[in-house]
């Protein structure tokens, strides 16, 4: 028999933990590491009031090459503004313990707790395939998302420098692009993106989560520090290069306060756009965040589910085209207000900034278009 779901705006009922015995570690965002989803055996630690014998061990980070047969992702949704994506890579190492993400990893045979954060896949033909899917017969340019699933500048760019060489193709094709990214790392790569800008190639949106670096540091533990963020976004408008501030996810009685704060400091570091983006709960996420609140926050965690199904309409999550992005009811209402006065009041464009795609030139092409 199926449990009743409390009324909405009720309390909802505390969770079991996911581990009784906490597999915090420092560094990494997740709290446990249960199976995915697709999983035939699940296992559970069990609490019998001793402490463990032995702390947990640390836990590298992995990282499996991986022999991609394609690299751009088609996309029909109508809520998005782009059609096609490219993510270098699958998990990432922020660990940000909100990335809507994570499920993802359960395809893969994988946890999407402590696994999506350190067994990685990166696709180092990635530049290759792109140029090959560039070529194809009837092909027609569109901007291109790098990084929606996963931050392309994420820690293990450094050395693998996928992202970079998907923007060196980019770029030589002139086509455009919009980078999605928390990372600071992005401004390695302004000697690219500025020549990008010039042509109106590029644009690139700068996630602020919180100002706080308390608990930017247990909620996104391998991001960089929101002031490293902040300076990434002035040294971007410096070069020309336009940028979008997105706050997100907004975490209703966790940061949601911080909303024309974030905003204000991006707008003076030279952000031209803001967007924002409501907690997104689907699949394990929900059991993994609730186990992060119990851990860092136990008191908070009845109010703030409550909060979330009241704008997801009596539910954790709600897919719905339209609404799975900025939910619904007097809660996402009263945000999207805020957010819409804040800009205003800032000066942020009222309209998004739209990439040229003319000036596109196929591989083999380009020269004799010069």
């Amino acid at each position: 028999m199926s449990t009743p779901r409390p009324p909405l705006g009720a309390e909802s009922t505390p969770r079991r933990r996911l581990a009784a015995t906490s597999e915090t570690l420092r560094g990494r965002g997740a709290t446990a590491n249960p199976g995915g989803r697709f999983e035939a055996i699940r296992r559970e630690a069990a609490d019998d009031g001793w402490p463990a014998d032995e702390p947990a061990p640390a836990r590298r980070t992995e990282v499996t090459l991986e022999g991609a047969s394609g690299i751009i992702s088609r996309n029909t949704s109508p809520d998005i503004s782009f059609d096609r994506s490219i993510n270098p890579y699958r998990g990432c190492e922020h660990g940000c313990v909100y990335c809507f993400a994570r499920p993802n990893h359960a395809y893969a045979g994988l946890s999407p707790g402590l696994d999506f954060e350190t067994k990685l896949f990166a696709k180092p033909d990635a530049s290759r395939l792109l140029e090959r899917e560039l070529s194809a017969p009837g092909y027609a340019p569109r901007t291109i998302a790098l990084g929606t699933a996963t931050d392309p500048y994420q820690p293990i760019e450094r050395e693998h420098r996928i992202t970079r060489e998907i923007l060196e193709v980019l770029a030589r094709l002139r086509h455009p692009v919009g980078i999605v990214t928390k990372s600071n790392l992005v401004t390695r790569d302004i000697d690219i993106l500025a020549g990008m800008a010039e042509r109106n190639l590029v644009k690139v949106a700068m996630s602020v989560t919180t100002l706080d670096p308390v608990l930017a540091r247990k909620m996104e533990p391998r991001a960089p520090h929101p002031r490293k963020r902040l300076e990434a976004i002035r040294a971007l408008s410096r070069a020309g290069v336009p940028v979008m501030v997105i706050v997100a996810p907004i975490i209703p009685s966790l940061n949601d306060h911080e909303i024309e704060a974030i905003l204000t400091e991006a707008r003076a570091c030279g952000a031209r756009e803001a967007n924002h983006v409501l907690l997104r709960l689907p699949h394990e996420l929900k059991d993994l965040v609730a186990d992060w609140f119990a851990e860092h926050y136990p008191g908070r965690q009845r109010h703030v589910f409550s909060l979330v199904e009241q704008a997801r309409g009596g539910r954790e999550y709600d897919a719905t085209f339209g609404k799975r992005m900025t939910g619904e009811g007097a809660y996402a209402d009263l945000i999207a207000t805020r957010m819409r006065l804040a800009k205003a009041r800032l000066g942020y464009a009222q309209t998004r900034i739209t990439l040229d795609a003319s000036a596109f030139a196929k591989p083999g092409e380009q020269f004799s278009l010069l």
